[in-house]
């Protein structure tokens, strides 16, 4: 069932934005945690603020990354329910990312870019209950195909906008069979994917050189899957036990819009800050349906009522000399979860993420780079009635990245 899959799109709450998106996708980003909009420049400024492409140097640009993200095992103690103890961990997770950004020649007063990402993905697994009751295993793959194009309106103001094409896959595996009452839990396998729309757009001023102000928007992208599901009965339930039944299934979930703010300032031709001020809107999540075709009365339903999150993003890069550029970043994140929605597929909480990045320029046309950051998540305790009592911690994760941008 596909729409299943959306519920593993909720896993990647561990990640960025406070929920399952991933805003970092290139050297640069990863470098200065995200702090990369009013100044971003290059093959990767089609994606963090496209209105900027028409102030690159003369040429095209192409960028190729590598991301290997590891998340660390995240440890849950406490009560559900008011009669099970529980002291569990989640596996850790390993995941490798591809990105490409592309940034043609000036044409006239436009110039035009392309780039593919994966805006949100991960997974989560626990093999012990109660974690195995709604997350024996969450996992999520998206792709996003972004074209776009900008214009200068003068030498000060520019404009840019572009579409966004967003395939996801996913799998979720529910083991309810232990639940009390396990008539009405059976063994979920579920696999989904879709294939949904957005745009972007972005503006960029420059009153004085040394100056670069910036706004850009991404649409909320409702992600539509549909899917097979495989619902195997516990043994000992009457006339159905053990048995496995094949059916339909479809759900949505919003991949939210996110706006941002932003501000870079060049000291000395030299030295760059920037600052930007960063709202996802994940107050568009409120409920998480998924609809079986035949199984109706397994329906799932959950009420999620996210709420709008803020990030706050501080970079700066220093070109050393004409070979070298060095970065570093900060971020703090907020998590949009309420305590009264918190589960094991998505333990959320506030974060705080350290980066770090160098590039170097081989050549007048290859430059290569190298990025890392350390996400550290807050502690969280919760306490919901007839739910999760206790307390998530040891949430992490790592990212490098390493990537290679041509100039022709």
């Amino acid at each position: 069932m596909k729409k299943v899959g959306v519920l593993s799109l909720a896993a990647t709450t561990v990640l960025m934005a406070g929920g399952y998106s991933i805003p970092e996708q290139s050297v640069n980003a990863v470098g200065l945690s995200g702090a990369y909009v009013a100044h971003a420049n290059g093959a990767d400024a089609t994606y963090y603020n496209p209105a900027n492409m028409v102030f690159n140097e003369d040429g095209g640009f192409l960028e190729i990354d590598l991301t290997y993200i590891h998340l660390t095992a995240i440890n849950a103690t406490g009560t559900y329910g008011g009669f099970l103890p529980y002291d569990i961990e989640s596996e850790k997770e390993n995941f490798i990312i591809p990105t490409m950004h592309y940034v043609s020649p000036a044409v006239n007063d436009f110039r035009f870019g392309l780039s593919l990402v994966a805006p949100g993905g991960l997974a989560k697994r626990w093999n012990e209950a109660p974690g195995s009751w709604s997350a024996k295993e969450f996992s999520l793959t998206t792709y996003e195909i972004n074209p776009t194009v900008a214009y200068k309106v003068n030498d000060q103001f520019s404009i840019g906008v572009g579409l966004r094409g967003v395939y996801s896959s996913g799998k979720i595996i529910i083991d309810a069979t232990t639940v009390p009452n396990p008539a009405a839990n059976p063994y979920y396998d579920l696999k989904a994917d879709g294939f949904d729309f957005g745009y972007n757009f972005a503006l960029n001023y420059r009153p004085i050189s040394e100056l670069s102000l910036a706004a850009t928007y991404r649409s909320k992208v409702e992600l539509n899957l549909d899917g097979d599901a495989t619902l195997t009965y516990p043994t000992g339930v009457p006339v159905v036990g053990g048995a496995t039944f094949d059916d339909s299934g479809k759900t949505s979930i919003p991949l939210p819009a996110v706006s941002r703010l932003a501000a870079a300032y060049t000291f000395n031709e030299a030295t760059t800050v920037e600052f930007v001020y960063e709202r996802n809107y994940w107050s568009e999540y409120k409920k998480l349906d998924i609809e079986f075709g035949t199984h109706t009365l397994l329906n799932i339903n959950q009420d999620k009522n996210w709420e709008d999150a803020q990030a706050y993003r501080l970079g700066v890069s220093h070109v050393y000399n004409s070979d070298w550029t060095v970065m570093a970043g900060m971020v703090y994140d907020e998590s949009p979860i309420p305590d009264e929605s918190l589960s094991f597929e998505l333990p959320g909480s506030d974060g705080m993420v350290y980066s770090v990045g160098t590039r170097y320029m081989l050549s007048e046309e290859v430059e290569v780079g190298a990025s890392f950051f350390y996400l550290d998540k807050k502690s969280r305790t919760v306490n919901q009635a007839g739910g999760i009592d206790g307390t998530f911690t040891d949430a992490a994760a790592y990212f490098l990245t390493l990537g290679v941008e041509y100039r022709f």
